[in-house]
Order: structure tokens, then C-alpha cells, then sequence
């Protein structure tokens, strides 16, 4: 192997500026990108984009839903109006004359439903659809009707009966009863998987990639003419997991940013709690898996083997993603509270439950320290074979071999 040609590098550098460096240079290589810039621009708008259209189909229940009327119809006015009352949904009718003239405004959006009197019974005609809540509303009214008639058939007055039925009241107590913010809660849950998923695994298999890369083009050898591997290894795994981070960062200002302008989120201490949770074991999850990807990567000297050679913790992490979805309906289970406490899955799952409320400082700070350590355990065997192997372009071994021949 030839030497270095001088002055590349500087020489006599401390521990500290030569992790440093090697960070500078790995934050300032992928940041600076077109495809970078352009890739996350296009992320951020994906956010944007995603927020603002389920603000504006999300269900609105203080809005009225219109209803037209005609002729005979007429009747159901006041059953649709206290249908409306027990569903919460507010019923605006609209008397119309003629059938043709109530389809018109049910195609032009005037209107929800047009209901007529037939000779069977009534007919409720939508442009294309209907809504679970109005149609249910709808059939409440006709059933309210149809029993009103056959009261009156038999010399009942309804409005009797209507009032000792509207005495009767059920009062229904929860054992444990959902919190206020439940729904924003498993929806903070399932983005903080979902983010979580795609920076562990993206960000990971970017350092292996990364390490190949410098073996295929000799800049490793140039490197390490002035630093020592280990410095070479830290500098690299932190200049990307600090892109990493901004990255999370970006996508959860923004997230937080347009759900709160948009209505869809309260910036209460649940979601910023949950987004500082995301954002620290993002931090340890990454700490564990970027290791553990650079030892991979440094094992082959061509980028057609880096899939070969991350395979498994790439299986790893979507194990770590698959737990943490079946964990999103049921994050105090025992799935959930039992894989929070095994390196990785800890990274994922526990970021999970401070987002949905079901977890407490005890387990957060028991599961965070178990994992610092299993990550420095693994770290010392990580950076053993990133050291032997940095430096071998030859055939790639396996890890078992690694690991025995670093032994």
C-alpha cells in the first residue's frame, strides 16, 4: 500500500478534532446535495400536503347537513330534527316542490339527500354517497315516524310516550376512562413509528453505504494516513446521525406546525413531549444500529454487497417497525410493554407510549439506560471489526468469522 501523499490530511490531530473533522465532512457531503435539498423539500411537502387534506375532509360535526323535503316528506321534519339532536349532527331541511327540482340540488351539492313519500314507504336519493352518521340519522327518523303511526293508529299519543322515554336516562361510568386527547395521541403514536422507521433504517444503511464507498475510492487510506480508525468510525456514525436528527427535527416542527394550524393538533405537553421523546431515542436507537452498519459495511469492498452484509440488521429494524405497528391499537399491552424493554425494539416502542400516555419516568429512564449499555457493549465489538476490515478489500468475510478473527 503507498503512502498518503503529504498534506492531505492534517497530521497530530486529538481525538476530538479528528472525530470532528470526519463529522464536518460526512454532514457537509450529504447536506449539500441536490438530491438531498430536493428529496426532503419534497418530504416536507408531503407533510404539508397530507395535514391540509385531511383537515378538509375531516368530519365537522358542529357543520349542518343539509336534507331536502318534498312533498309528503314533509312530515319527517320533526323526526329528523330530533334524529339530528340525539346524533349531535345538526339537520338544515329544505322544503321543495317537485322531485325533479330536489334531484337538481342534490347534484349540484346543495343539499346532502333528498327524501320523497312513495306508496312503499320513503326514499332517500344521495348523489353518491352517504355518510355512516347521515344515514343512520335518516333511518332514525323514518323507524321515529313509522312508530309515531302506529300509535296514533291505536289511540297512543306519541308525544306521551316521547316523554317518558326521554326521562330515562343511562348513566355509563369507565373503569378507566379515555383520555381527552386519545385520538391525537395514537396519531402522534403512529407518525412517531412511521418516522422513526424510515431515519433508522435510511440513516443506517447510509453508513454502510458511506464506508464502502470510502474503501472503493482509496479516500479511507488518505484518512486514516492522520487518524486512527476508531476516530474515523465515531466521526462518521455522528456526521450522519446528526443529519439524521435535523432531518426528524424538520419533518416534526413542520408535522406539529401545520396540525396545529390546521386544527388537527393541540400543542399541548403531549405533543411536545412526544416530539422530544422521538427526537432522544432516535438519538440512542441510532447510536445501537449505526455501529453495527458501519462494521457491516466495512466487511465488503463493493456497493453490490452492502445488501448482502446488512441484510439482517435491516431485517432488524423492520422487526423493530412491524412490533411497533401491531403496538400502535394497544400500546399499554403486554407486546408493547414487554418489547420496550429489549435493545433495539426499546428505541421505537418507547417513544411509542410516552406518545400515547401509558408509560411513566420510571420505565423511560430504566429502558433508556439499558440501552446505553447494551449500545456500548455492542459498540467495543462494532469498532473491533470496523478496525480490522476497514483497510481488507479483499472477499468480505461473515460476522461470525469477523467477530472470531477480531477475537
Amino acid at each position: 500500500m503507498s503512502a498518503p501523499p503529504a498534506g492531505t490530511v492534517p497530521a497530530g490531530l486529538s481525538a476530538t478534532q479528528a472525530i470532528t473533522m470526519v463529522a464536518v465532512r460526512e454532514i457537509r457531503t450529504r447536506v449539500l446535495t441536490r438530491a438531498f435539498v430536493i428529496g426532503n423539500a419534497v418530504f416536507l411537502l408531503l407533510i404539508v400536503g397530507s395535514l391540509t387534506l385531511a383537515a378538509v375532509l375531516q368530519d365537522d360535526p358542529g357543520k349542518p347537513v343539509k336534507i331536502a323535503v318534498v312533498g309528503e316528506a314533509n312530515e319527517l321534519n320533526p323526526a329528523l330534527q330530533a334524529a339530528g339532536e340525539r346524533l349531535k349532527t345538526p339537520v338544515l331541511i329544505r322544503e321543495l316542490a317537485t322531485p325533479e327540482a330536489a334531484r337538481a340540488a342534490v347534484v349540484n351539492g346543495d343539499v346532502k339527500v333528498v327524501l320523497l313519500r312513495e306508496r312503499g314507504g320513503y326514499v332517500a336519493r344521495a348523489d353518491k354517497r352517504l355518510s355512516p352518521t347521515l344515514q343512520a340519522l335518516l333511518t332514525s327518523a323514518v323507524q321515529q315516524r313509522a312508530v309515531a303511526e302506529a300509535l296514533t293508529a291505536r289511540d297512543v299519543d306519541p308525544g306521551v310516550l316521547a316523554e317518558a322515554a326521554s326521562g330515562a336516562r343511562l348513566d355509563v361510568r369507565f373503569e378507566r376512562p379515555p383520555k381527552k386527547d386519545a385520538d391525537q395521541r395514537t396519531a402522534l403514536a403512529f407518525a412517531v413509528v412511521g418516522l422513526l422507521y424510515l431515519q433508522l433504517l435510511g440513516n443506517g444503511i447510509a453508513v454502510a453505504t458511506g464506508v464502502v464507498e470510502e474503501k472503493t475510492s482509496r479516500v479511507v487510506e488518505l484518512l486514516l494516513a492522520a487518524i486512527k480508525p476508531l476516530h474515523l468510525l465515531a466521526g462518521k456514525v455522528f456526521g450522519i446521525g446528526v443529519v439524521g436528527l435535523i432531518q426528524l427535527a424538520a419533518y416534526g416542527v413542520v408535522g406539529l406546525t401545520m396540525g396545529a394550524a390546521t386544527g388537527l393538533v393541540d400543542l399541548n405537553g403531549a405533543a411536545v413531549g412526544a416530539f422530544v421523546s422521538t427526537l432522544g431515542w432516535y438519538v440512542l436507537g441510532y447510536l445501537f444500529l449505526g455501529m453495527l452498519y458501519a462494521a457491516a459495511g466495512s466487511m465488503v469492498s463493493r456497493q453490490e454487497e452492502v445488501g448482502s452484509a446488512t441484510a439482517a440488521l435491516s431485517v432488524l429494524v423492520i422487526a423493530m417497525f412491524a412490533v411497533a405497528q401491531a403496538s400502535v391499537s394497544d400500546p399499554n399491552g403486554d407486546l408493547s410493554n414487554t418489547m420496550s424493554w429489549i435493545p433495539p425494539f426499546s428505541a421505537i416502542l418507547m417513544p411509542l407510549r410516552i406518545a400515547a400516555g401509558v408509560t411513566g419516568p420510571g420505565q423511560i429512564l430504566g429502558t433508556a439506560a439499558l440501552m446505553l449499555v447494551t449500545t456500548s457493549v455492542l459498540a467495543v465489538g462494532a469498532a473491533r471489526i470496523y478496525q480490522a476490515s476497514i483497510l481488507r478489500t479483499g472477499s468480505g468475510f461473515s460476522w461470525r468469522r469477523k467477530a472470531a478473527a477480531t477475537g
